[in-house]
């Protein structure tokens, strides 16, 4: 893959999200989409530099094309994360400049950034030196209170100086005072237009928006507003086969024949019994698996199924054929 590719890729993507994009959990995504851009959860540039995270970096040559994200604000540090991870492979190197947890404010990372755009690109410039793809940069549409309107294309500005290409924006503030992350995905009010006249404004950049998405048919309206790519979160996980199985055909224009989501558990079980036979566990992956049949008949057996039995020990593919029987029994 080259950045070229994930640039491509980027038409469609499936966000970071803490605790849910591993590497299970993409490779179960990429079953449903050939095509669409893929991110690792955040890892910080300490983590990578200074701990044992060494493991958060693996992945298989399945889940391509991928992203992953590194959260930090220190130059150095972020410079020597992105040259231990470029061994890795991975098609485009992403920099955390939106979550707005308390624990990634204490780091000095994340949205709390917005505030400091000369600081981040100094880190983008010392990232891109050692990465041998893409540098790009997620981050919201400003904190607290600073004006959206100012703020926003200052910080586009800043990151198109220091030679970012591509970047996505989540289009609301995060309040970083008074509002937990949880509530930081929901209360502030979304501004999809501001971030339209972000791509007339820099017509040069290729910006996928973020925040809200729901469906494949609101991805289908923001590209037809002009945005180069669409990032979605929350609905790409708990209702994957909605935004996923067709997306290829939707979005990206490709032909074939789509697999249904009873194609995508079958497809599942060589993966587990690999996980398996290295001494992981079913459930591992399974969680990730719950809202494979979101809104059908049959979901709440499939559910019930996966939830009570996957943590058991000796949990095998047997529990997903079990579970699989309460969808296909509906269907029959």
């Amino acid at each position: 893959m080259t950045s070229n590719a994930a640039t491509q890729a980027a038409r469609l993507s499936v966000a970071p999200m803490m605790d849910w994009t591993d590497r299970h959990c993409r490779v179960f995504h990429r079953l449903m989409s050939r095509e669409a851009l893929l991110y690792t959860e955040m890892v910080t540039a300490a983590a990578i530099t200074k701990g044992d995270a060494l493991h958060l970096l693996d992945y298989d040559v399945s889940e391509h094309p991928v992203a992953l994200q590194l959260g930090g604000s220190d130059a150095s540090d972020l410079s020597e994360a992105v040259k231990i991870a470029a061994t890795f492979g991975y098609d485009e190197i992403n920099l955390n400049v939106g979550c707005p947890s308390d624990r990634v404010q204490s780091g000095c990372f994340g949205a709390v950034l917005m505030r400091q755009p000369d600081l981040v690109a100094d880190c983008v410039k010392a990232m891109q030196d050692q990465s041998p793809v893409d540098v790009t940069v997620k981050c919201r549409i400003g904190v607290d209170e600073q004006d959206p309107e100012v703020v926003l294309p200052r910080f586009l500005e800043a990151m198109a100086g220091a030679g970012v290409k591509r970047m996505t924006v989540h289009a609301r503030k995060a309040w970083l005072e008074g509002l937990s992350p949880k509530q930081n995905r929901d209360v502030p009010p979304l501004d999809y237009p501001l971030v339209y006249r972000m791509k007339t404004s820099f017509p040069d950049m290729h910006l996928s928006i973020n925040g809200g998405v729901m469906s494949l048919d609101e991805v289908e309206a923001h590209l037809a507003e002009g945005m180069d790519g669409v990032m979605v979160g929350r609905a790409a996980y708990h209702s994957p086969a909605d935004l996923l199985l067709e997306a290829d055909t939707r979005i990206f224009g490709k032909q074939g024949r789509v697999r249904t989501a009873e194609d995508v558990a079958i497809a599942m079980l060589p993966y587990i019994e690999t996980h398996l036979a290295t001494g992981g566990r079913l459930n591992q992956i399974t969680r990730h698996m719950l809202g494979l049949f979101a809104g059908r008949p049959g979901a709440r057996g499939w559910k019930r199924t996966l939830s009570e039995q996957a943590h058991r020990d000796g949990a095998g593919p047997e529990v997903i054929l079990r579970a699989l029987d309460h969808v296909t029994r509906h269907a029959a």
